[in-house]
């Protein structure tokens, strides 16, 4: 049982006053048996929810019913304040200022040290170290559109530098892997696209709304696929680059080869994007096998030599 959609369904509760399990369901992506369990597990906690049947049914908190303070543990509340400041940091939004004022305003004072020395504890910062400038603005952006469902227009700027200028119904904004993305129905592809905000130029705002369509949920998952197409190569690098190479691979991978270098079983996928992860480690890595492999990074470097040849 999630601590983090029980405390998601009480404030839906709080804020929609009645909702169907249907609903609960299929907002938490997940069957009508864990939401009645759900249900269930916030009665016993001591706030009472009632049951109406029939058309225009489902779960609402007993009315007049105030929020007791205490349903929250010290350790919920710290772990709500941690994610709400995470995100407050990147997205500005009232909306999310007021939600921390509101959470802040569950602690007792006697206790308000111990939350904020947890809520400390680990410190989540979704700003790049450096990147493109626009990202902020563009975030504002969207999050006004998706708030007043209107269409955003931009140009995308794809792989091998292809552009094309797009008309989106905004849906839903994703932070994956440390990047942003919006996925949207895209007019040019009548279907709905997952767009990576730092190869979007040339954002605007349009005055055109939009009435919301069956929505489609990006894919964000990939294991099964990467497990199908990822392959174990073997390189050896220098031990100047070892911290870098840790980025893509644990320690259990390394083999100590002298006092300066390391054999490693590297994950590797035969794209564009992990060439160019060795070809950023420059002469402190040396692909040994498979050939192949090998043979189409020396082709990429004798490339390079022409072009800086020239």
């Amino acid at each position: 049982m999630k601590v983090d959609r029980l405390i998601s369904i009480i404030i839906i509760l709080l804020d929609k006053k009645r909702i169907s399990a249907q609903q609960l369901a299929d907002m938490f992506e997940v069957s009508l048996r864990t939401i009645y369990r759900d249900i269930d597990a916030i009665d016993r906690a001591g706030i009472p929810i009632r049951a109406i049947s029939g058309v225009g049914g489902g779960f609402e908190i007993m009315p007049k019913y105030k929020l007791d303070k205490q349903v929250f543990s010290m350790a919920d509340l710290s772990a709500i304040l941690m994610g709400l400041s995470s995100l407050s940091n990147m997205i500005r939004d009232d909306e999310l200022r007021n939600a921390l004022i509101k959470v802040k305003s569950l602690i007792p004072v006697d206790q308000a040290e111990d939350v904020e020395l947890k809520t400390n504890q680990i410190h989540i910062d979704l700003n790049p170290w450096m990147g493109n400038s626009s990202i902020q603005s563009y975030l504002e952006m969207i999050k006004t559109a998706l708030e007043e469902k209107r269409v955003i227009s931009f140009v995308y700027i794809a792989h091998h530098g292809n552009k094309t200028v797009r008309t989106v119904e905004p849906y839903q904004l994703v932070l994956k892997s440390n990047h942003w993305y919006v996925q949207g129905y895209c007019y040019k592809r009548n279907d709905f696209r997952l767009f990576r905000l730092s190869r979007i130029a040339n954002l605007r705002l349009l005055e055109k709304a939009f009435t919301p369509r069956d929505y489609q949920k990006p894919q964000l998952e990939f294991d099964d696929m990467l497990a199908s197409m990822q392959i174990e190569i073997k390189i050896r690098i220098h031990k100047s680059v070892l911290d870098r190479v840790l980025d893509y691979c644990s320690y259990e991978c390394f083999c100590p080869d002298g006092d300066e270098h390391y054999i490693v079983r590297f994950p590797f996928v035969e794209n564009d994007y992990h060439y160019d992860i060795l070809l950023g480690f420059g002469d402190k890595c040396e692909c040994l096998e498979p050939l192949h492999i090998r043979t189409k990074m020396k082709q990429r470097i004798q490339n390079m030599i022409t072009v800086y040849g020239n």
